[in-house]
C-alpha cells in the first residue's frame, strides 16, 4: 500500500507523525518504508536519528534517482544505522523499517515525463517489497504532489492500493488551509482529475489527521481557571463547526494526535522507553500512533463518505 502524507502548511507535525506511525507499524510485525519526497527540506533522517542523512544524503538519494543521475534510490535500514540506542537493533517480531532519503541541498524541481516514469517504477517495486510505503510530500501544492498524482494515474499502478493523509493542527487557519489543499480550485482533487484520476475514488482515498490536539479533559487542564476552561470549550465547539463546514470534520477524519511536549521540543520517534522508562512522553500519544497505524490498513475506515 502507498500512503501519501501531505499538509498545506508547515509545522503541522506531518513528518514526525507519519514517521512515528510507520515505526509503530513496523513494531506490529509488518514491513514499512518511508520515502522523503519533501524535496525542499529532506530532513526525515533526523527523526530516525540517522547520522549520515540528517538533512539528506550527499548523493544517490531520491533527488538523484528521479532526475536520472542514479540508477536506484539509496535505502537506509533504520534498525541497523540509527545512532539512537532505543532504535538500534530490530526488536523481536518487528518488521523492516527502511528510509529512502532525499539529497542534501536537492531542492524542489518541476515534473517531467521521465521523472514520472521513474517514480512509477519505484512505487511499483516498493509496493511489492513492503506492506506499507509512506511518502512524505512537501507542504502545499508542490511539485512532489504533481509527480505522485501523475505516477499513480499510470495503469501500471492500477492494482496498487493508495491512500492520502492530510495533516493539520487544530486551529482555524490550519482547518481552512487543509480544506483548500484538498477541495480548492487547484487542490488535490482538481489536480488529480487533470492527471486522469477518478474524482470520486480519489476523494474517498483522502482522510484528515488532526495533530497537537489539546485534551480538555486531561489532568494538565486541571490548573486552568474556570473562565479559561469555558473559553477553550467554546473555541473547540467553534472549530468543530468550522471543520464540518469545510469538509474536514469527524466523518472525514482518520485520527488525531494529542499535544505532546516531547514532540513540541524535538521531532523524534517515541520509543516505549520514552513512555515507560524515562517517562518523558505520554502514553496517549503512542496509543494514538498505534491506532492510526491500524486505521490506515483498515478498509472499513476508508469506505466512501
Amino acid at each position: 500500500m502507498l500512503v501519501f502524507a501531505t499538509s498545506d502548511k508547515g509545522g503541522t507535525g506531518r513528518s514526525v507523525t507519519s514517521s512515528n506511525v510507520l515505526y509503530r507499524f513496523a513494531l506490529q510485525g509488518q514491513d514499512g518504508c518511508y520515502l522523503d519526497f519533501d524535496f525542499g527540506s529532506p530532513t526525515s533522517g533526523a527523526i530516525f536519528d540517522l547520522p549520515g542523512a540528517l538533512a539528506g544524503v550527499p548523493g544517490g538519494g531520491l533527488h538523484s534517482y528521479l532526475r536520472g543521475s542514479s540508477p536506484q534510490a539509496l535505502a537506509l535500514d533504520v534498525w541497523t544505522e540509527s545512532e539512537r540506542g532505543s532504535l538500534r537493533g530490530r526488536p523481536a517480531g518487528a518488521g523492516r523499517l527502511v528510509l529512502y532519503p532525499g539529497d542534501v541541498g536537492g531542492g524542489e524541481f518541476p515534473s517531467s515525463p521521465e521523472m514520472v516514469e521513474r517514480c512509477t517504477t519505484l512505487f511499483q517495486r516498493l509496493d511489492e517489497e513492503f506492506d506499507l510505503c509512506v511518502v512524505d510530500l512537501s507542504a502545499g501544492r508542490s511539485y512532489a504532489t504533481e509527480i505522485v498524482l501523475a505516477a499513480t494515474a499510470s495503469p501500471r499502478l492500477a492494482h496498487v492500493a493508495r491512500r492520502w493523509l492530510v495533516f493539520h493542527r487544530w486551529t482555524r487557519q490550519h482547518i481552512i488551509a487543509a480544506s483548500g489543499l484538498v477541495h480548492g480550485e487547484r487542490g488535490i482533487l482538481a489536480a488529480g482529475e487533470s492527471h486522469g484520476h477518478d474524482p470520486r475514488e480519489l476523494r474517498d482515498s483522502i482522510r484528515f489527521v488532526r495533530t497537537a490536539v489539546l485534551d480538555l479533559k486531561s489532568s494538565e487542564m486541571e490548573g486552568l481557571r474556570p473562565e479559561q476552561a469555558t473559553w477553550l470549550e467554546l473555541c473547540d465547539r467553534r472549530l468543530q463547526e468550522l471543520a464540518s463546514r469545510h469538509r474536514v470534520g469527524r466523518t472525514s477524519m482518520l485520527g488525531q494526535i494529542p499535544l505532546d511536549p516531547v514532540l513540541q521540543w524535538q521531532e523524534q520517534l517515541l520509543s516505549n522507553n520514552d513512555v515507560w522508562l524515562h517517562r518523558t512522553a505520554n502514553e496517549a500519544t503512542v496509543t494514538a500512533f498505534e491506532n492510526l497505524a491500524k486505521q490506515i490498513m483498515n478498509d472499513a475506515a476508508w469506505e466512501g463518505l
